[in-house]
């Protein structure tokens, strides 16, 4: 299949879709004339929600955008930007450490796949959002719902809540 720079993907768990990768979106939807969100799985970690279900969450926070389409997909991301003819692989970077690990995976699907990457940054209010540590909050302990919204779309934490146990106060 030809590859279109025209054609981006957005991979990642999405574990849940965080404010973070929403606000990402919503800036490349105006960058790209198409966002594929690619919803794939970690295999290093263990999902809250099925594929599925991620996949979703985040159409229902980005149904407004026309020029988005939200996909799951297994297995290596190059190959799947590959077999829908995106060229471009498209990385949100919240810090140094961020950027550290996506500059090996870049280089890798650069030489691989022959695929380009392009970082996005975080803005300022995300940089330290995490889905992992949000999945933490909800099942470590007790957890206000209306706080974690101001990380994740409050039906997101109260589903988080209802997978999780969590006990909300």
């Amino acid at each position: 299949m030809i590859k279109s720079h025209d054609i981006v993907i957005f991979p990642g768990s999405f574990d849940p879709v965080t404010h973070g990768h929403l606000d990402i979106i919503r800036r490349a939807s105006l960058l790209y004339n198409k966002l594929i969100v690619a919803v794939g799985d970690n295999p290093t970690k263990k999902a809250a929600f099925t594929a599925d279900e991620r996949c979703q969450m985040v159409k229902d926070h980005t149904a407004d955008l026309s020029n988005i389409e939200v996909q799951t997909y297994d297995g290596l991301t190059v190959e799947f930007a590959r077999k829908i003819g995106a060229g471009v692989i498209l990385r949100g970077i919240r810090d140094t450490v961020d950027l550290h690990a996506e500059l090996e995976i870049a280089t890798t699907n650069r030489i691989i796949g022959e695929i380009e990457t392009v970082f996005l940054l975080t803005s300022g209010q995300h940089i330290l959002t995490s889905s992992t540590l949000i999945r933490q909050i909800v099942e470590i302990g007790h957890y206000d719902p209306q706080h974690l919204s101001k990380l994740v779309p409050l039906d997101i934490a109260e589903k988080l809540g209802q997978r999780l146990g969590g006990k909300a106060k």
